[in-house]
């Protein structure tokens, strides 16, 4: 039975890159406030043991977000395991070594826009139709402060990140009317494993230059994208929708 005190009782969740960093942190998060979760990633071992600590709530789904098929696989398979999906959380996402803009090879950045960018075009064609359908739902997709405020050097992966945010918008108007809310979050550098790849080998020097330019003076951590995240698609944000929230302890302003 559901539970009213939990602001996503009876909801099905899908949430990509869902095994670990701020996806295993919104997972958790969806698991706790009373959701099924499908925790849809390509590393299905990791999505197991997850589910399998979260229990019945929970379910592992494999999925290589960058292909149509297997998107469409698997959100077969978790309107089949979990029932109509209400919520889609778009996090997976890589990340780019920093380097000039013109010495990325092209296979990377294929491979960048693929997963960061298309996988959400995928996913939308895999579930909205079924949301449309049922009168509503709310996408949520993983942006970055990197869409509104670059980083030198991480060039191509702000690029994709700012397609995200620009997507989100556009989305939230086409949707308004069939009851789907869309917003999008723009976290920080956060202590999660892509952090190494950001700031090109992790080191105490290294974790500090980053942290000099956070006001708040930390890292976000995935607890802190999973606390939006679930109000964001919660029925407490029902009158919210083409936002780009800034989780970044200041960094933007």
């Amino acid at each position: 039975m559901a539970d009213a005190n939990l602001r996503l009782s009876g909801q099905a969740a899908v949430v990509t890159g869902g095994a670990s960093g701020f996806g295993e942190g919104i997972v958790r998060r969806f698991v706790a406030e009373g959701a099924r979760v499908g925790i849809a990633d390509l590393n299905l071992e990791a999505a197991q043991r997850l589910a399998a600590e979260l229990g019945a709530a929970a379910v592992a789904l494999a999925v290589d977000v960058s292909d149509a098929a297997r998107v469409a696989e698997m959100a077969t398979e978790a309107q089949a395991r979990l029932g109509p999906i209400g919520i889609v959380v778009n996090n997976a996402g890589v990340p780019q070594a920093p380097g000039a803009l013109t010495d990325m090879p092209e296979h990377e950045f294929d491979r960048l826009f693929a997963i960061n960018a298309r996988s959400v075009f995928l996913t939308s064609r895999a579930f909205v139709p079924a949301m449309i359908a049922a009168g509503g739902g709310a996408i949520l997709n993983i942006a970055s402060t990197g869409g509104v405020r670059p980083r030198p050097n991480l060039t191509w992966y702000n690029a994709s990140k700012g397609w995200m945010i620009a997507a989100t918008k556009a989305m939230a108007i086409e949707l308004a009317p069939a009851g789907i809310r869309v917003n999008a979050l723009n976290p920080v550098a956060g202590d999660t494993p892509m952090l190494n790849t950001f700031i090109g080998g992790d080191s105490d020097e290294a974790r500090a230059r980053i942290v000099a330019t956070i006001p708040l003076g930390r890292l976000s951590t995935p607890a802190d994208i999973a606390a939006a995240a679930a109000f964001l698609c919660s029925p407490d944000a029902a009158m919210i929708t083409g936002v780009a929230l800034e989780v970044d302890g200041g960094r933007c302003i």
